[in-house]
């Protein structure tokens, strides 16, 4: 469940009581685990994966509630920002959100011990410098920036950070708020037994705090323009690939220091959640990428990843059981080979199973315990929206690969042919595998069709990272009815 799609009047999902109401929803439906999309402040296009610094929380997460209750708010400007849509009006919230949080500003006691030590901290000083020159260039591009600041000369800085004393201390507030409302949302999940998996994007984007404060960790021109740029080959879903735009690591750089950039960022997201899912695992394996010009991803070159010196140095710095690996795509011998010797549990995707071949992967009588077993991601289309999509070939094949697994599996035959029916008979199928950990998106949970898809990679749609659930889908039937599976497959 997205942070961002949780029900709420204020225009996204945050961290006011929408959360803890989801949490007492899990408490109330017998589960132990809420995995999340990355909550980073996102950048044009508003995806997660794209952030504008990959330590961030989101601004928009911020409760105008939680303020209100702060006094940093009155009543009316609090409710200024109120918007109860359908999908998330990102322009909208940009509009007022902002403002709102300058509001709170102005009247936030900079002399909070928390607070200063926050600063005394210093972790989030290159984001609040790095959101400060932006606001002050008129949102341009740092690689646009005078000189001094884009290559981070002292004197530049220094000057800049003279200049703009309160525009900074805003964006360290902002960071402040936002990652206490987020902990505080942790705190209360792990007391009440539930834990939160979080999502770490494999990229950076090429406009970020991270690519301007550490440039020689990835491949770039002498102006800060990406050499080469990531992305992935042709596929069955994507004939022209997909050409993401990041720029690639520079992993023999990384490597002469000891990967501390990497055991760094993986420590920094355990402070956020309970366990991490490294996104495109594919990639520390070998990665691909194409010629900055290049016009798709369809002609591009694979490189070697120094892979096990790599995760040698992240599991000196973290614990294996907090990671999992997200396995998808095109996987081959070289991505076999580093999972047995990471020994992290990998994916599978009980919507890829049912497509005729007995020996699929994905089936959930093949599932492995060591792995995360899930109907679906957010880049997959609902279980409903697959079923209702499929060609007449395809459906059979759902249907009779369903009708078979639940033979195997002992949980039971289909009473009718629908899709619900269906998608009923997957859940249970992921609740009787042996997975370690399933989870369920919670519009397979309310089997809610394809209006509810949070993202279609490779396209630009208004529903994408929008999707909002109402207050009223939480229902004490959907929760009973997962409590029941959970009980009946030992997963309490």
């Amino acid at each position: 469940m997205p942070i961002f799609s949780l029900p709420g009047k204020y225009g996204i999902g945050g961290f006011g009581r929408e959360c803890y109401e989801f949490i007492d929803y899990l408490c109330a439906a017998g589960q132990r685990l809420w995995q999340v999309l990355p909550p980073a402040q996102t950048g044009w296009g508003n995806s997660p994966y794209s952030s504008v610094a990959s330590d961030s929380v989101s601004p928009y997460y911020i409760s105008p509630e939680i303020l209100k209750e702060k006094g940093l708010l009155t009543r009316e400007e609090a409710e200024f920002s109120a918007r109860e849509t359908g999908l998330i009006d990102y322009g909208f919230l940009y509009s007022v959100r902002f403002p709102m949080l300058r509001k709170a500003f102005s009247r936030f006691d900079r002399n909070d011990k928390e607070f200063k030590a926050f600063l005394k901290e210093g972790r989030h000083a290159d984001y609040a410098l790095y959101m400060s020159i932006k606001y002050a260039s008129g949102q341009r591009d740092f690689r646009e920036w005078n000189k001094g600041l884009k290559y981070r000369e002292p004197a530049a800085l220094k000057e800049f950070s003279a200049d703009y004393e309160e525009e900074i201390l805003f964006w360290q507030f902002v960071a402040f708020e936002a990652e206490r409302e987020w902990l505080a949302v942790k705190a209360y999940a792990n007391a009440a037994g539930v834990e939160i998996i979080g999502d770490m994007p494999l990229y950076m984007a090429a406009d970020s705090a991270d690519v301007w404060k550490s440039p020689q960790n990835f491949l770039l021109d002498d102006a800060l323009y990406p050499e080469r740029l990531a992305g992935v080959p042709p596929d069955y879903f994507q004939k022209e690939g997909q050409l993401w735009g990041n720029p690639v690591y520079d992993f023999s750089y990384q490597q002469k220091n000891g990967f501390d950039w990497w055991k760094e960022r993986l420590k920094r997201a355990l402070s956020l959640y309970d366990y991490v899912r490294i996104d495109h695992f594919r990639g520390l394996d070998r990665f691909y990428s194409v010629e900055p010009s290049a016009p798709n991803a369809m002609h591009g070159e694979w490189t070697k990843v120094p892979s096990k010196p790599l995760f040698a140095a992240i599991l000196s710095a973290v614990k294996k059981e907090t990671l999992i690996a997200e396995d998808l795509g095109i996987i081959d011998e070289g991505v076999r080979s580093l999972l047995k010797y990471t020994g992290l549990p990998g994916m599978k995707i009980l919507s890829f199973a049912f497509n005729g071949e007995s020996q699929n992967p994905y089936l959930p009588e093949r599932i492995e315990e060591n792995s995360v077993c899930y109907t679906g991601t957010h880049d997959n289309d609902t279980l409903i929206g697959l079923i209702k999509g499929f060609s007449e070939w395809d459906r059979t094949n759902f249907i009779n690969g369903v009708v078979s697994s639940a033979k195997i599996m002992g949980t039971g035959g289909l009473k009718e042919i629908t899709p619900e029916a269906l998608a009923r008979s997957v859940l249970e199928l992921g609740f009787a595998c042996k997975a370690n950990f399933f989870i369920a998106p919670m519009q397979d949970v309310l089997f809610y069709g394809g209006d509810y898809r949070i993202n279609e990679p490779g396209t630009v749609k208004p529903q994408n990272w929008a999707v909002r659930f109402k207050k009223q889908d939480f229902t004490e039937k959907s929760a009973k009815f997962l409590k029941e599976l959970a009980a009946r497959y030992n997963r309490v």
